[in-house]
């Protein structure tokens, strides 16, 4: 048969065959019978060192004892027996990984992934739904043994969580208004899915990339936003203009009432005033009537007729006119009025 072998692989195995006499003749040259001791000890101390094992940082450990779990280690030089008693798994429980619904990125570059990113909402509305989970293992165990495909049940269980939020509330919601809501649900959905199928993972960050509608009605999709950013644009200006006025319009208000109440309390001190000036004239009316009724009389005119002269007489009104020119002068195209002719004396006769 080996002349039927390839040349080089017949000189392969007659090198093979040459090193194993080699060894032969050298163990029985020098251990003199003892070698095969000599390799089973050598076999034993190699088939012992393989019990170590180092476990990273942010890794852990897990050991298992005939299949069985047997115990968690932490970061460090560890060991345990050799297989087939004892085995090991380290996992990495603090690398941050990621799961993308709806999309792939690679390179830079973003691909969609309709069957994935195209959902209903509430209003039966189509949306297309760029989504990303941050997750990290929490349980090792769980991870390893509580469920076949750990990964593959959360991207599942992602789109499964997703679909199901979306579906409960209408487009302007999910794309507006209610984003981070909608990432809040999503997140506690998926986390209570994850732990239901003893994944051991652990939601860190779940986050809607774009709520965008179909390409075919995007742009007036866009001009809906754009409107409902324009009224709430002008809404908050009609706000401050609010905020503005109205404490102006408080301002003079509490003027007004302040002015008010300034006025009142005037008013009030001046009928006061009066009224004690009043008795006090009344005290002296009851002493002397006639005088304080003629003086009240006089301030009374005084004050009517400020800048009119006045002149004060006694007796009958018809006594004025032979009294006339009062001022000591005339007006002109005045008609003057004789004075009262006074009687003559008699003449005195002469001789006397």
């Amino acid at each position: 048969m080996d002349q039927f072998r390839p040349r080089d692989e017949q000189y392969g195995v007659r090198e093979i065959q040459r090193g194993i006499d080699d060894l032969k003749d050298f163990m029985d040259r020098y251990l003199r019978g003892r070698g095969y001791w000599f390799v089973i000890l050598i076999v034993i101390i190699l088939y012992l060192i393989s019990g170590f094992y180092i476990v990273g940082p942010g890794q852990k450990g897990v050991v298992l004892l005939f299949g069985k779990v047997w115990a968690l280690t932490e970061p460090g030089l560890r060991y345990r027996l050799p297989w087939p008693f004892m085995s090991r798994t380290v996992v990495d429980v603090a690398k941050l990984r990621r799961e993308e619904i709806g999309y792939r990125s690679d390179r830079g570059r973003t691909r969609s992934v309709p069957a994935e990113s195209l959902m209903l909402t509430a209003d039966e509305n189509i949306v297309d739904v760029h989504f990303f989970v941050q997750y990290r293992v929490n349980d090792p165990v769980k991870f390893l043994f509580g469920c076949l495909h750990p990964v593959r049940a959360l991207r599942a269980s992602a789109e499964v969580a997703l679909r199901s939020v979306v579906g409960q509330n209408d487009i302007d919601h999910t794309m507006i208004t209610g984003r981070a809501e909608v990432q809040r649900d999503v997140a506690k959905y998926l986390q209570n899915l994850l732990n239901n199928y003893d994944t051991g993972l652990k939601v860190v960050q779940a986050r809607l990339l774009s709520v965008d509608p179909p390409a075919q009605v995007q742009e007036a999709f866009h001009d809906v936003v754009r409107a409902l950013e324009d009224k709430q644009r002008l809404k908050r200006e009609a706000e401050g203009y609010m905020a503005d006025v109205l404490p102006k319009a408080r301002g003079q208000k509490q003027q007004e009432i302040l002015r008010a109440e300034g006025y009142k309390a005037q008013r009030v001190i001046r009928a006061t005033g009066d009224v004690a000036r009043f008795k006090k004239i009344l005290t002296e009316y009851d002493k002397a009537p006639r005088v304080t009724r003629e003086r009240i009389y006089l301030e009374a005119v005084e004050q009517f007729l400020p800048k009119t002269r006045k002149f004060v007489m006694e007796g009958n009104s018809s006594r004025v006119l032979p009294l006339l020119p009062l001022m000591g002068y005339e007006k002109p195209g005045s008609i003057p009025v004789p004075a009262k002719s006074q009687p003559k004396a008699p003449a005195r006769k002469k001789g006397n």
